[in-house]
């Protein structure tokens, strides 16, 4: 993404207290600086629990306002309602660009579709568990899996090279069958007559069909390095533009 464009994009961050850890807080806002500068920042329970005491030593700390909802009723997430009826009085502002939605429920899934419907991009952010209704209706959706395991990464020296493979997988990506038909299939509709493609617009080809992908799923910090370790595909650096020193990676299948 251009830093000019992330740099005026304003984001809405809604945190569900009781579908998220405090644990990952850090790294969730440095993904979301990713997208866009955070004005809004919410996190929504009942603050008189004591299951959300870890989030009370955290919020003062990244700025994060508490909304109070009580549970009048036992079985009831009256969170969840919250939570929705402020989304949609934000969206109404007109205000942001995009909304980051916290939360593993798919209670969720409308919420994220009506917010799309309004031309407004939905980053979600939940565990693995997250059910795929939720997942799909996000324009983009990152496991919080991921964000724990780099903030672990951080904290212990490593010499693993940058841009490689953080961690063992089960099936590399070079037999990975389906992650190198998924490249596959991105690459046939975006490449040009001679067979070559640009790997930012393959990145949102996949994107577009599949929010939760990632590279970091891979344990690849970047797709270029993800897609480099894989010997079915070629890769290329190209000029970009009219400026010989911008330069974009193309990739291609063997």
């Amino acid at each position: 993404m251009d830093p000019k464009t992330w740099q005026q994009n304003r984001l809405a961050v809604l945190i569900d207290a009781d579908n998220a850890s405090h644990s990952i807080i850090e790294p969730l806002l440095a993904e979301t600086a990713k997208y866009g500068v955070a004005t809004v920042k919410r996190i929504y329970g009942d603050w008189t629990s004591t299951s959300l005491q870890g989030w009370k030593k955290v919020l003062a700390e990244h700025a994060i306002h508490p909304i109070q909802q009580f549970r009048h009723t036992v079985g009831k997430n009256a969170t969840d309602s919250a939570m929705i009826i402020d989304a949609m009085d934000l969206l109404y502002t007109k205000r942001f660009d995009g909304f980051c939605v916290v939360s593993s429920d798919s209670d969720f899934t409308r919420l994220a579709s009506r917010i799309r419907e309004e031309g407004v991009i939905v980053y979600g952010f939940g565990e693995k568990k997250t059910p795929n209704s939720f997942v799909s209706a996000c324009d983009k959706f990152i496991y919080t899996e991921i964000l724990r395991r780099e903030k672990s990464s951080r904290r212990k020296t490593s010499k693993t090279p940058s841009g490689r493979r953080s961690r063992k997988e089960e099936t590399p990506p070079s037999k990975n069958t389906k992650l190198i038909n998924l490249l596959s299939d991105a690459v046939e509709a975006v490449a040009d007559d001679d067979g070559w493609a640009r790997l930012g617009t393959v990145g949102s080809k996949i994107t577009n069909q599949y929010p939760s992908f990632d590279s970091r799923n891979y344990g690849y910090a970047k797709l270029s390095s993800l897609v480099r370790s894989i010997d079915q595909f070629e890769v290329a650096s190209r000029q970009a533009g009219s400026d010989p020193k911008q330069k974009a990676i193309y990739i291609r299948r063997k």
